[in-house]
């Protein structure tokens, strides 16, 4: 533990032991009269007291952002406490050296169980807790994610300890400028979002990123960060009698009777049961919970006349009497008016209307100077949008219900898909829009409604669809702004994980699931519900995917819903009615996602139309019949009508056994069915197995576990933490989406691949198969290398999975819960060709958060090995025999990667040094940190415990012929990270290291690698998109053409100052080290050193933003010539050797000013 004060003094130690000696400190006088001696600002002793848990490696390196970090959290009033950590113990530090208030009433009165590891000594008590490091919180980085076992571990550590769990770090992979452009990208979305919300993690805050090679913050997401820390403690803090709760519901599209509305969810009887919650739970609602005539539909009807377009013309004043006149005629029988509001006062259990008129220029003192200039200019004065009087002020308006205050989210004022504002940024909410927000949360002393946190209830709201980043908000997202520190409790749908995750992470949303309502017959199973998930993959795709498409297309004909909902084509300018089994090559992308938008419009209307049983109601348990319909759409004919009512009986018979009423009959009659022999046949049946008729009753249970959809609200307006879960149905993916009421989240390992990524494996798989067979006279590879990298198989859902599956020839299973539970092999007859074996390249990444992939890969290899097959028909147990013959132990390894709890080939790092000779070297350098075999049969069996076999590795490397890696986003390409050389091309080179010299050549033989671009492809006569697998020298062409070599990227990159001159000179490194391990064309050296170099303007300005990085940009084409890589001329060589020079003195005339 540190503080920044101890660095001025002499007499402290630098670091503490324990957080109890730390906080000692902290109170102590000592503290502060150095803060008084450093006009150092210290947080209150009563301020907020956070665990910030910091990557150990950044303090010892002394990373100044780390003290930044404290110095600005104790400005901001929270009172910190620093523990550094390696990475992997994070978990401990929770259960050994941490408690909370909430932890140590639940020891008290017995419901929690502290480990024997807890130090009572030693330990700290917290109000909330901050991880830095991002990753599983069990392991961090070498987290194992195996059968879920870290998470339920880390859910038990964070439930007894109830207080927010938050994860805020600098990006350590990107520059602060590149992430204002892009969003979080790659890796780093993977490590502070997939991750850790597997963990129920909140509010991730990216605090800065990368200047140069430094790190920095941005204070101002610092400030974000203890606003959102404040606002749940406080919210904890403060009585629940006085605490104030907004509570916010939908009315969109207008004027159709859509207020109060939400999909699958009674919004209304939600609305008066979670009311009469808080009521139990001691908060201030009014009368509304005493008065037996309120209701939900009461409430609804209000809302929705203050919507009315004639009522907020009128303003605020006008509002209460346009309520009170629409009462006044519901009782006297008016049919224009909703029956609802004909109760005592309305139903309205004494709501009033609570809102305010806001003038334009006022939004500047809430809004600021840059937000409000952006308002102006989107909206003009003639166009101010929707929610204005016509004196025309911005109308807020709502119900007041003691000190919860109810409204309807402002339309958002922008016709068609709310998800094409993602992709819009300029596309401002209109003022009302943000007047409701921000005057939500702004104190009452100022003219707001002084909320401290808001319940958006029901999927979906719009905030955060609105425009910003796409990931990692900073200070210009709107959902940041308008959120502000508001903690945001989002009642989700179960069944929806993908767009629950712009709730959660775009709009702060601490997401509590609510379940589906009883199925029916319902229609989107099988086919249709492929089509929906597919349609719902292409919508949130981040690029066009032509075999996306066609699968959607063959799913549609496969299920014929192409009659309900035609594609029209534009052929020979006529619009014609697709028909055929392929999509035509004259239909446009345009034509095809206007086409999406009807059938994903038209499915959500089938849908609906099936789940004909009505709506859930938020913390409803079903009723028996309701239970009874759940059952029968769950075992379909497995289980009968009547074995379904026996399940419930008996289910319902174990859970009141030990009440006082029934405890009696059920002990006589247990007793009579144990010693007199009588049999209770009510709770079993004869046509059903015992396993069938346990599930049946398991889901009984879990469904009865309805009521912690409320539980987990209370939950979380209490300040507290809600368990995650992963998203889904139970239909589709069975128990493991039950019971609801949790933090979803959509990353689920045991679920890859999905449909989409499997259909598109298969056809790169076949794809590759067609470009080796007609490269090699129509010989078959015996061995293709398949990179299995954790970012790709995340963004792309499996889809390198699937390509390795398809190549072996194999399928994957799945078990009743939806979940991958084998990779079954394909009869060699139905494959029709050999079983192409194998070598898996997993990265450090993919064998910690996929190791129970990585067990069903190692499966299917063995079973590979012992199937009866012939050697020439099945490569894999060809080489194992072959490796057996020499006495080589598990010869069916195939699943490679970097030692246990390591990370990365090392190959870079030579290659960033310099300290290389021969080519030949970084194939053994990636081949020497690459023999670690994994798998269930491996190690400690399973996770991510390997075993060193460099004998199989080498008899994979030696069999070789072809290496398939995948390239997932436009933004890191094979030239813009090191990775891809220094895993891809070190392991082309490495097979190639043991290939025989080709005597045409006098070389040896060149391994090809296929590279899979997953964003994109050429077009084929037929109108479907090849799959998009090219040579590698192919793709460093274009992305060296379309990239470093072009003017306008790099003006680009040279305007973003010393970030983008490192990133320039990062390139430049990357460039050499392809060079290394494939083949980079002249023409790519020449050019870039007349870019970057020989380029007087350019080079100067390289030089000035960052003199180390031009200085490289000139090194690595020198070492480029050096080292035969590149045939330059001398005149051009004695230049670059005389700005090597000049860059070198200028460098050691800085550094000189510094010593």
């Amino acid at each position: 533990l540190l503080h920044p004060l101890l660095l001025h003094d002499s007499g402290s130690k630098q670091y503490f032991t324990s957080p109890k000696e730390y906080v000692d400190w902290r109170e102590s006088p000592r503290c502060t009269e150095l803060a008084s001696q450093n006009n150092f600002v210290l947080a209150p002793k009563d301020a907020p007291r956070v665990a910030i848990l910091l990557y150990r490696k950044h303090v010892i390196t002394a990373q100044r952002y780390i003290g930044d970090l404290i110095t600005i959290m104790e400005a901001q009033g929270i009172f910190p406490i620093p523990i550094f950590i390696n990475g992997v113990e994070a978990h401990t530090i929770v259960r050994d050296l941490l408690t909370s208030q909430s932890e140590i009433d639940g020891v008290r009165k017995g419901n929690v169980m502290r480990d024997d590891t807890y130090q009572a000594a030693k330990a700290a008590k917290v109000d909330a807790i901050v991880n830095t490091i991002g990753f599983p919180l069990v392991g961090g980085p070498a987290g194992s994610m195996e059968a879920g076992r870290n998470v339920d571990i880390a859910g038990k550590l964070l439930t007894d300890m109830n207080v927010p769990y938050m994860v805020a770090s600098p990006l350590l992979l990107q520059s602060i400028p590149q992430w204002k452009q892009n969003g979080v990208l790659g890796l780093q979305s993977v490590v502070l979002y997939s991750l850790p919300e597997l963990d129920g993690a909140v509010d991730t805050v990216v605090l800065g990123g990368l200047v140069g090679d430094k790190i920095a913050l941005v204070n101002e997401r610092v400030r974000k960060l203890t606003q959102r820390l404040k606002g749940w403690v406080n919210l904890r803090r403060t009585p629940k009698s006085e605490r104030r709760v907004s509570i916010l519901l939908y009315g969109f599209p207008p004027n159709v009777g859509a207020v109060g509305t939400a999909a699958l969810l009674d919004v209304p009887s939600s609305l008066e049961k979670l009311l009469k919650s808080l009521h139990e739970e001691g908060y201030d609602v009014g009368e509304f919970a005493n008065d037996p005539d309120a209701s939900g539909e009461s409430l609804v009807a209000a809302l929705s006349i203050l919507c009315e377009d004639s009522v907020i013309t009128s303003g605020v004043h006008k509002m209460q009497e346009a309520v009170d006149s629409r009462i006044a005629r519901a009782v006297q029988g008016d049919k224009t008016t909703p029956k609802a509001l004909a109760r005592n006062q309305g139903g309205l259990g004494g709501a009033t209307v609570r809102g305010t008129n806001v003038k334009f220029d006022d939004l500047e003192k809430v809004l600021g100077k840059y937000m409000t200039k952006k308002v102006r200019r989107s909206w003009s004065e003639k166009d101010r949008g929707p929610g204005v009087a016509a004196n025309g002020d911005l109308v807020v308006s709502g119900l007041q219900l003691g000190n919860v205050w109810i409204s309807v989210q402002p339309l958002l004022g922008v016709e068609g898909d709310p998800m094409r504002l993602l992709f819009e940024r300029d596309l401002t909410p209109h003022p009302q829009y943000v007047a409701s927000y921000k005057y939500m949360g702004l104190e009452e002393d100022k003219g707001g409604i002084g909320s401290q946190a808001v319940i958006h209830l029901g999927m979906h709201g719009t905030v955060e669809w609105l425009p910003g980043q796409p990931l990692g908000n900073d200070r210009q997202s709107w959902s940041d702004e308008l959120l502000g520190s508001l903690p945001n409790v989002y009642c989700y749908a179960a069944n929806n994980p993908s767009e629950s995750i712009l709730a959660k992470r775009r709009g702060y949303g601490t997401l509590v699931s609510y379940n589906v309502p009883p199925y029916g017959r319902s229609g989107l199973y099988l086919e249709l519900s492929n089509l929906k998930d597919l349609v719902n993959e292409y919508r949130t795709a981040t690029s066009a995917d032509q075999d996306l498409r066609m699968a959607i297309w063959n799913s549609c004909q496969r299920c014929g819903i192409e009659s309900d909902v035609p594609l029209l084509a534009t052929i020979d300018d006529k619009k014609v009615v697709v028909n055929e089994p392929y999509l035509p090559p004259e239909l446009s992308e345009e034509e095809f996602n206007e086409w999406i938008v009807t059938l994903s419009d038209y499915l959500i209307e089938l849908q609906d139309r099936l789940f004909s049983q009505g709506l859930h109601t938020l913390g409803s348990p079903p009723t028996d019949d309701e239970m009874q319909s759940y059952l029968q759409a769950y075992f379909g004919d497995s289980l009968s009508e009547n074995d379904c009512r026996k399940a419930i009986e008996s289910q319902n018979r174990e859970e009141t056994k030990h009440s006082d009423i029934s405890s009696f009959w059920i002990s006589l009659q247990e007793f009579a069915t144990k010693c007199l022999g009588f049999q209770d046949e009510s709770h079993k049946s004869s046509n059903v197995d015992d396993e069938k008729f346990v599930e049946a009753k398991n889901v009984v249970s879990l469904l009865s576990k309805n009521t912690e959809e409320l539980d987990s609200v209370l939950s979380a307006l209490d300040g507290g933490y809600v368990k995650p879960a992963p998203g889904g149905d139970l239909l589709r993916d069975g128990t493991a989406v039950l019971p609801t009421g949790r933090n979803i989240h959509a990353l689920d390992p045991y679920r890859m691949p999905s449909a989409g990524a499997w259909a598109r494996g298969q056809r790169i798989a076949e794809e590759t198969i067609r470009q080796h067979l007609e490269a090699n006279n129509g010989a078959y590879p015996e061995t293709v290398a398949v990179t299995l990298w954790g970012l790709d198989t995340i963004k792309t859902r499996g889809e390198s999975i699937a390509i390795a599956l398809a190549l072996v020839g194999a399928k994957p299973v799945k078990e009743g819960t939806g979940r991958v539970v084998r990779f079954e092999l394909t009869p060699l007859e139905e494959l029709g060709r050999p079983r192409i074996d194998i070598l898996a390249s997993l990265s450090g990444i993919f064998r910690d958060s996929f190791a129970n992939v990585v067990d069903l890969l190692d499966d299917m290899f063995e079973r590979c090995v012992a199937v009866d097959e012939p050697l020439e028909m099945n490569f894999i147990k060809k080489h194992a025999q072959e490796l057996e013959l020499d006495g080589v132990e598990r010869p069916a390894a195939r699943l490679f990667s970097n030692p246990p709890g390591d990370y990365g080939s090392m190959v870079n790092e030579v290659v960033g040094s310099g300290d290389w000779s021969e080519e030949e070297s970084l194939g053994e350098t990636w081949k020497g940190r690459n023999v670690f075999s994994f798998g269930r049969n491996e190690g400690n069996g399973g996770g991510i415990t390997g075993t060193a076999r460099p004998e199989v590795l080498d008899k994979l490397l030696a069999s070789t012929e072809r290496v398939v890696q995948e390239i997932d986003s436009v933004e890191y390409g094979l030239t813009d990270i090191q990775e891809y050389y220094a895993n891809t091309g070190a392991l082309k080179k490495a097979a190639e290291n043991r290939k025989p010299i080709d005597k045409k050549t006098n070389k040896r033989k060149k391994v090809a690698l296929s590279v899979v671009e997953a964003f994109g492809g050429p077009q084929s006569d037929d109108g479907s998109k090849k799959v998009p697998v090219r040579d590698v020298e192919e793709v460093l062409r274009l992305e060296y053409r379309s990239k470093l070599l072009n003017p306008k990227w790099r003006d680009a990159m040279i305007s973003q100052g010393s970030g983008g001159a490192y990133e320039v000179s990062q390139r430049m490194t990357a460039m050499v080290g392809w060079a290394a391990t494939s083949e980079v064309d002249n023409f790519v050296f020449d050019q870039a050193a007349e870019r970057y170099a020989l380029d007087e303007e350019v080079a100067e300005k390289l030089q000035r933003a960052n003199p180390e990085a031009f200085k490289n940009v000139v090194r690595r084409l020198l070492e480029a010539s050096g080292r035969g890589m590149w045939e330059a001329d001398e005149e051009t060589l004695d230049k670059l050797r005389d700005l090597y020079s000049d860059a070198d003195d200028l460098i050691e005339q800085v550094d000189s000013m510094f010593t």
